[in-house]
């Protein structure tokens, strides 16, 4: 696997990265416009019109104290559900259902030694097969991976044909497998070239809907497996890096693979 230059790469990296914000310099100061606008403040407006809603109703039905319960309690079930339906990253917002249920398992591999990195930028492909960013890069004992979380139609069957050919129902999914592929070589050769020795980068789709009739099953070099089985995929396989290997590779990745940011929409 060829080693690329460092400088030339981390630009292509900020170019062909999805919704990069511009240089701090040319933002302007936010205006009381722009911070009433905010998606967090439209959220909480909302939240407080509902609950105030309930209150009135429910006092003048019953009364005050018990209109005043009912408006927090709708306060506080409204925050409970928003926080267990979003993301914990902040940069990335619009992450799918499927990427965070991966990301829920992935929380509990710290304590094992591993790193995760949600949402990085790679360089996009000639071809427009992959649309530049690893959803999931994981950085642990066992080595380093790139995960894509999916969620595909549970009635219709996944299989596969000698190995080297994915389906679902009808579908043949090798576009999916190629940028499954693409990503994760080009974040091998990015962090190699900042690390200076080889670090290979194992890709994988985790698959969320449909029964999957195996564990883990190797198709054109990407681990194909259930969504469910994403913790236990990378915590069983055998140790390769030592403490001070992950640190090292965490960081350069972490410094070369900027994040996607993607923000709330109204």
């Amino acid at each position: 696997m060829a080693i690329i230059e460092r400088g030339s790469t981390h630009q292509s990296v900020q170019q062909g990265a999805r919704g990069q914000p511009e240089e701090a310099a040319m933002i302007p100061p936010p205006t009381y416009g722009d911070l009433l606008g905010h998606p967090h403040f439209r959220r909480w407006g909302l939240r407080i019109g509902v609950s105030t809603v309930i209150g009135v109703v429910f006092a003048l039905a019953f009364e005050i104290r018990i209109g005043f319960t009912m408006a927090v309690l709708a306060v506080i079930l409204d925050t409970v559900r928003r926080a267990r339906s979003s993301s914990t990253i902040e940069a990335w917002q619009k992450s799918s259902a499927a990427e965070r249920r991966t990301e829920k398992q992935l929380r509990g591999l710290a304590k094992a030694g591993y790193r995760v990195l949600h949402a990085r930028a790679v360089p996009r492909d000639d071809d427009g097969v992959s649309d530049g960013r690893i959803d999931h890069l994981v950085i642990g004992p066992s080595g380093v991976y790139a995960i894509d979380s999916e969620k595909w139609d549970k009635r219709l069957p996944v299989r596969t044909l000698s190995h080297r050919k994915l389906f679902h129902g009808p579908f043949n999914k090798k576009d999916r497998l190629d940028e499954a592929r693409w990503e994760a070589d080009q974040a091998s050769k990015i962090i190699s070239a900042q690390v200076g020795f080889q670090v290979p980068v194992q890709p994988s789709v985790a698959i969320y809907g449909p029964a999957i009739p195996w564990k883990v099953m190797t198709v054109r070099d990407v681990d194909v497996y259930s969504g469910g089985r994403a913790k236990s995929y990378l915590r069983r396989r055998p140790k390769i890096l030592t403490t001070e290997d992950v640190q090292r590779i965490s960081t350069a990745a972490e410094e070369a693979l900027p994040p996607v940011y993607e923000y709330v929409q109204a």
